[in-house]
């Protein structure tokens, strides 16, 4: 059975020297895959070594029996020659590839960067890169665990994040983790000297989010069942529409109560309980739920999930020519609060 190998367990080892003779990294997350194999190209050779020892060969220009033969050649003039093939779904001859890793070579570092999908962990060449390698799953963060990614990032650059203004970038930007590392970096910069915290003030300023009206704070105003505030929230939007399109909005609303119709059938119905079945990073990520089951029936909640369905039906042209996203969404939130 392949080892469940970590991205900071990677990095460690990479960091300490430890070198795996192949790296095979595959999964939907672009975001590890990049970091992993363009650390291993910047840190394992210098910068004159890698001018006769680093090659990067795309998937599509090349086979398996050229990747072999461009693994056995031996270094000049260094310790370690590294051979990275990027777009590696686009090679298919895979089971050849099995010739090699019985006997690999000891001074090269073969890296594979397997996009957009897996390989089945239960062919010969998985199981040959197991033993001796490094086979490792790049998966996409679900949302709850965004935040949780936005704080270590932002820790390793000994910047702190508030953590209103980490949900407002979790929600801004979504589970394209290459486009928020982009951003974050954005935000690091234009800390004033002497700073190294994140506030939500910071991202309205810098990011272009309102820190009072967001989806976020829209969610958080239909769990308490707060009127006033979810139709100030709306109307907002309305007078926005280019900051806060309807799409984005419905996500995160559906995602919100799915996840609530969910929660109805937690074992255990406490925060820990809620927060364990529903895979959340820590308890007081369930307390929202924990409100809203005490505010919406399982049946009221099933019939927003549906409306909010429909919304975006709607919002797509079907059966709607006349009504505008704003008033979509004005319909929907009456719908849910009533």
């Amino acid at each position: 059975m392949a080892k469940e190998v970590t991205y900071e367990e990677i990095l460690r080892n990479l960091k300490n020297k430890v070198y795996a003779p192949v790296y095979f990294l595959m999964g939907d997350e672009d975001y590890y895959i990049d970091r992993i194999s363009e650390y291993i190209i910047e840190t394992v050779l210098t910068e004159s070594e890698k001018e006769f020892n680093l090659s990067v060969i795309y998937g599509a220009d090349t086979n398996i029996p050229s990747v072999i033969s461009a693994a056995r050649r031996y270094p000049m003039m260094s310790k370690y020659q590294v051979v990275v093939i990027k777009e590696a779904q686009a090679i298919h001859d895979w089971d050849d590839l099995v010739y090699y890793l019985e006997k690999p070579m000891p001074s090269t570092i073969l890296v594979f960067c397997y996009k957009h999908g897996t390989v089945d962990r239960r062919r010969k060449f998985t199981a040959e890169i197991d033993k001796i390698g490094v086979l490792f799953e790049s998966k996409k963060l679900k949302e709850p665990q965004l935040p949780g990614f936005i704080t270590s990032y932002l820790k390793r650059k000994q910047v702190e994040i508030e953590q209103k203004a980490a949900d407002m970038m979790a929600e801004f930007v979504g589970a394209d983790l290459n486009r928020m590392a982009g951003e974050l970096e954005k935000l690091i910069i234009t800390l004033p000297k002497g700073q190294r915290r994140i506030t939500p003030e910071q991202i309205e300023r810098n990011i272009g989010i309102s820190k009072d009206y967001n989806n976020f704070e829209l969610r958080a105003a239909l769990v308490e069942k707060n009127i006033l505030k979810a139709n100030k929230i709306v109307k907002y939007f309305e007078e926005n529409p280019k900051s806060n399109p309807l799409l984005m909005t419905l996500g995160v609303l559906f995602n919100f109560f799915s996840n609530l119709m969910l929660a109805y059938y937690a074992p255990e119905k406490t925060e820990q309980g809620v927060a364990a079945y529903l895979g959340l990073r820590s308890p007081w990520q369930a307390r929202e739920y924990m409100i809203a089951m005490r505010k919406y029936s399982g049946v009221k909640v099933m019939k927003i999930i549906g409306a909010i369905r429909e919304c975006d039906v709607k919002s797509k042209g079907m059966g709607n020519s006349s009504v505008s996203d704003g008033e979509l969404l004005r319909e929907l939130i009456y719908m849910i609060l009533h």
